[in-house]
């Protein structure tokens, strides 16, 4: 196993669905069976192979900083991102963490508020095993945001089904929704990304301030972005309060 790889997980968030518990502490601090959300990701990216991991803070960040601190850093390295000026969503928390993301090396990304049982091993090589500068967990579960992709499971657009938004990466087809239907399969985002450092060559026209979804659809007009599917994907979103619970009853082997 290669065990020089990066990692960056998403923490910087406000964690509004998690009020009121996110009044007093950050969200990547909500415990979830006893241990924060941070320190399940970190320890899962530990086991992985990744000897270093990038955090972006923004909401109460002096208290992820203390906490990476007297856990002395969990024995690998971690850097901070630091959005305490502005948080600047997910799109621009990468921009904005390059400086510890750039190399040769893809690096992975993990929201902190998921639980699942992806095989981080596994999507990281699915990956590099493909000429794709993005791949993306992705699977069949219910949910009123779309990405669309081809029979090749490559990225070819976004639907957001409350609105019927349709947005396709080729300009030049006329939406229609039954073309889509028919042509695309959709699959919901997991919030667990590899990503090869040639997407920063795109991401430095974006503004500070910015959302990886409409950056990933512009990408893929010259770019290839892999969705990847893990077959019986177990995954919940624990951020937001009424879910806590059913995390620690139906992941329990996992926590």
């Amino acid at each position: 196993m290669n065990t020089n790889r990066t990692a960056m997980i998403v923490a910087a968030g406000l964690g509004t669905r998690l009020q009121p518990l996110t009044n007093t502490l950050p969200k990547a601090l909500v415990p979830i069976a006893g241990k924060p959300m941070l320190e399940r990701i970190i320890i899962k990216l530990k086991n992985a192979g990744y000897n270093k991991i990038v955090i972006n803070i923004h909401h109460f960040g002096d208290m992820i900083i203390d906490f990476i601190a007297q856990n002395n850093n969990f024995g690998i390295e971690i850097c901070i991102s630091d959005e305490r000026a502005e948080l600047l969503d997910t799109g621009g928390g990468i921009k904005h963490a390059e400086q510890f993301l750039h190399g040769n090396t893809p690096f992975l990304v993990h929201n902190v508020d998921v639980i699942s049982d992806v095989d981080l091993n596994q999507i990281y090589e699915k990956h590099c095993a493909t000429p794709a500068i993005a791949t993306l967990l992705v699977s069949a579960r219910r949910t009123m945001r779309y990405f669309l992709f081809d029979e090749e499971n490559y990225l070819r657009g976004w639907q957001n089904k409350s609105t019927d938004e349709i947005k396709l990466t080729d300009n030049s087809k006329q939406i229609n929704i039954q073309d889509v239907t028919r042509n695309y399969t959709e699959y919901a985002f997991n919030g667990v990304y590899v990503i090869s450092p040639k997407i920063f060559d795109y991401l430095k026209n974006e503004p500070n301030k910015f959302s990886i979804t409409g950056a990933l659809l512009t990408i893929a007009k010259t770019e290839n972005i892999y969705g990847y599917i893990q077959p019986n994907l177990r995954w919940l979103d624990i951020g937001k309060i009424e879910v806590l619970k059913q995390a620690e009853e139906e992941f329990g082997d996992l926590l």
